[in-house]
């Protein structure tokens, strides 16, 4: 179990999987050298994956996770979650609801929910969210229909929860300096890492730029 302050600092550098960047590359072995570079934090995110594809993923990324102290979260999917013995998941508002995935999983797991509204992000809080992710801040190949947050609203959702921030969407080395005074606990990438051809530099690069950003 983690606590709320383990969490935040776990979230400075979150990384996404998204298995078509990869370019023949295995999963683990890029999330292996993700997590040596500095990512901190991974989430398995495969909407074309079925379950068993899924879990099998999962079962192979989470002890690389667990020998690095990195949270692992399955993205939507409370059943493989469950079944891996992952630290959590992370829901959108389309998704199962907060309430059902901590309902789900019990109090020592991880419950990660995506807002773009203050609103939202008061209502994830309350029904027991452990974070938010908060985006797109900029608009993203990996997710086109994203519904794009200011940053001006995701600095005003990080001064109204009580509970560590992420932004993701569109954050790469030439946007990653705009989350400076956010108030965010970290950034969340997908293609800045993958799409890399050494992911393991890209890491570096991403993490000291993020950890200088938020210093």
């Amino acid at each position: 179990m983690y606590s709320r302050e383990q969490l935040r600092r776990a979230m400075r550098l979150y990384a996404v999987t998204d298995r078509t960047w990869l370019h023949g590359r295995t999963l683990p072995a890029c999330v292996a050298c993700a997590i040596a570079g500095g990512a901190s934090f991974v989430q398995l995110r495969e909407k074309s994956a079925s379950s068993g594809e899924k879990a099998a993923l999962a079962r192979a990324i989470s002890p690389l996770c667990r020998a690095a102290g990195a949270p692992f979260v399955i993205d939507d999917d409370v059943d493989v979650a469950l079944a891996v013995s992952a630290d959590g998941v992370h829901v959108g508002q389309s998704d199962v609801a907060c309430a059902e995935a901590r309902a789900a999983l019990g109090p020592g797991k991880i419950v990660g929910v995506s807002a773009q509204t203050v609103a939202k992000a008061l209502a994830a809080q309350q029904a027991g969210a452990d974070y938010l992710g908060v985006g797109a801040v900029f608009g993203t190949p990996t997710k086109p229909d994203a519904e794009l947050v200011s940053l001006a609203t995701l600095a005003d959702i990080c001064a109204a929860v009580d509970i560590p921030v992420v932004a993701i969407g569109g954050l790469n080395e030439r946007t990653l300096d705009s989350l400076a005074k956010t108030g965010v606990a970290g950034a969340a990438v997908v293609s800045a890492l993958f799409s890399a051809p050494d992911i393991e530099q890209a890491a570096r690069r991403l993490r000291a730029q993020i950890d200088a950003v938020l210093e």
